[in-house]
């Protein structure tokens, strides 16, 4: 059996922190909270040095993003012969492309929010 690996996890991770450092404070101040946003960095400083890093945030994430679906949408990639393998790698592959969907949605989100609202504002 194949081992595990941490790809989709990893990018779950950095993705999501995207959405901590830049999205979710950037929409609760346009929402005018900001006395929210001033609770979670209080509460959190750690999210104001992401802040200070969110184009090489960003950057690193988008291209673990597009590594991540180009491993999991390559054309040569395929499933074993026996049945219970094969079995198991399609329920995995299945749950692969769920997220790197699900990752793809929210690194847009972030970088909307990022680099998009503030155009808008």
């Amino acid at each position: 059996m194949r081992k595990s690996r941490p790809w989709s996890w990893v990018l779950l991770f950095t993705t999501s922190g995207t959405l901590l450092c830049c999205a979710i404070p950037i929409t609760l101040v346009s929402l005018g909270l900001g006395a929210t946003v001033a609770t979670m960095v209080s509460t959190a400083p750690w999210i104001v040095t992401m802040s200070q890093y969110k184009g090489w945030m960003f950057l690193l994430s988008g291209v673990l993003v597009g590594l991540s679906a180009w491993v999991v949408y390559r054309s040569e990639r395929s499933c074993p012969l026996d049945p219970e393998l094969a079995a198991a790698c399609q329920r995995a592959d299945v749950w692969n492309r769920r997220f790197i969907w699900v990752a793809g949605g929210m690194w847009a989100v972030g970088f909307l929010a990022a680099y998009g609202s503030p155009l808008l504002l």
